[in-house]
Parts: C-alpha cells; structure tokens; sequence
C-alpha cells in the first residue's frame, strides 16, 4: 500500500463519503441548490472538527506576540552571548507555559484533512475536472452511488464555472473572487500583532534597535496582508465556483474563531473608528 491508497483510507474515503451521504440527503428531500448545500455543510462540519487545533494553534500564536517585547529585549540585552541568550529564551517560554513549537503540530493535522476536503469538492463539481466514477469507486455503500450527472446551480450559479469565465456566464461571477480577497484580508490583518512599545528604561540605542526591528517586521507582515488576500482571490477567479463556498465558509468562521481568541487584532483601530462614526 503506497501514500496515495494510505492518503485515500484515512482522509479521501471518509470525506468524499460524507460529502455524497449529505448531498443524497438533500438531494431526498428535494431542497434546491443540493450540490451548494451540501459544500457548505460539510466545510462547517469539517471546520468544527478542527476547531479546537486552530483554537491552540491561535493561542500559542498570542501568547508568542504577547511575549515579543520580552523577547526583543532579551535579544537586545544578550545579542552578544548566543548560549545565554537562548537559555533566557527558553526560561522566558518555561516561566509563561509557552511551547514555541505548539502552534505547529495543529497546522500540521489540519493539512490532510483539507486537502481532502479540497479533492472532495474538486471531483464533485460537474466540468471542473471532477471524476463521478473515482468517488463512487470510493463510496462505502452501494446506495449512495452518484449518477452520470449531478445538477451544479446553486443560487442561479453553476458551481463548476470559473469566475474568470465571467466574459461568456455574467459579470456578476467577479463578485466571487472580490468576496474571497476581502475576507481573506480581513482575516489576514487580524492575526497581525500588536507594535512593540519600548519600555522607559530603554536607553536610546534599544529604542532605535526595537524600531529598526520593528519596521522591518511591519513591512514584510504589511507585504503578506496584501499579498495573501490577492494571491486567493486570484485562485478564487482561476477555479471553480463551488471551490468558493469551502473557503469563504472556512475563512468566515475562521473570523469568528480569531475574535473570540484575540478580538480585532489589527483591525482594532478601524473598528473603533468604524463604531465612533455610529454614535
């Protein structure tokens, strides 16, 4: 048995056969848009599922930012012993229960399972390059087994149609991708960390060298912010739409999951900005 057959029993099989035994069910009760639905579910589903492994892995993520300026000071203080410098590191980790390590293993779980959910969505949707006769290969019953051809609308769109074809299907497919990039950056600014503050006991070369540090860490994280958002909503206007409906739904409830670990993040200022103008 190679990785692939592996890959397949443990993640592919089991995803692809709840997707089906969902998409039956509303197939059953004759609820329109079946194939959408049945997306959405199961990525909430799915998203649940590894909700508590995004919850350590955003925890570890604050608790880490929250000890940056510690951390800076440290490097300031013993940037010319290395030995010395890692021990205080790792006293500074021991003395907060951080595991500078603990925000990676539930990144590294979360990986399988979405690449499966990704292969279930990609060959489920009619036209995207889907194959029927691999998923019902895989089906653990014999009454779950999909036709020749599934009804792809949902909401009047044809999930298997790419935004980009939006020349020949309606213009109104741009809204998909426009959609995905505004989430994503809205995701993306509220996991940027807060400004180190010097402490007043900084003499004036730690605070030069926290600024400089500072600075170059604000452009490259402000690069990401921008660039992340683009690079999706390019992949939302290059694939098929139903592929959108598992990501604006995974990036939806990853900002309310963001929220309740570390609030706004860094919209922090435009929500008070955005509140103030309420009042």
């Amino acid at each position: 048995m190679n990785i692939g057959d592996i890959f397949n029993l443990i993640f592919f099989a089991p995803v692809i056969n709840l997707l089906v035994l969902i998409f039956q069910g509303l197939q059953g009760l004759h609820i329109p848009g079946a194939l959408g639905f049945s997306i959405l579910i199961l990525t909430v589903l799915i998203r649940l599922l590894v909700w508590p492994f995004m919850a350590s892995q955003m925890k570890a993520t604050k608790k880490m930012a929250e000890l940056k300026p510690h951390l800076d000071a440290l490097k300031v203080k013993l940037k010319d012993d290395k030995q010395a410098l890692a021990a205080a590191q790792m006293a500074l980790y021991k003395e907060h229960g951080v595991n500078p390590a603990g925000g990676c293993l539930p990144a590294v779980i979360q990986i399988p399972v979405f690449i499966a959910l990704y292969q279930s969505i990609i060959n489920i949707l009619p036209g995207a390059g889907g194959h029927l006769d691999k998923i019902n290969s895989l089906l653990y019953f014999p009454q779950l087994k999909l036709p020749a051809t599934i009804d792809p609308n949902f909401f009047g769109i044809n999930l298997g149609i790419r935004p980009s074809q939006f020349d020949s299907h309606g213009v109104f497919l741009l809204l998909i991708p426009l959609l995905t990039a505004v989430l994503t950056f809205i995701q993306s600014q509220m996991t940027l960390p807060k400004p180190v503050k010097p402490y007043p006991t900084d003499s004036s070369k730690e605070k030069k060298e926290k600024e400089t540090v500072e600075e170059s860490m604000t452009q490259v994280q402000s690069q990401m912010v921008y660039l992340m958002p683009i690079m999706i909503g390019y992949f939302a206007f290059s694939f098929p739409a139903g592929l959108a409906i598992y990501w604006n739904t995974y990036t939806i409830l990853g900002i309310i999951q963001q929220h309740r670990i570390s609030g706004w993040g860094g919209l922090e200022s435009l929500v008070t900005r955005v509140k103030s103008l309420g009042k």
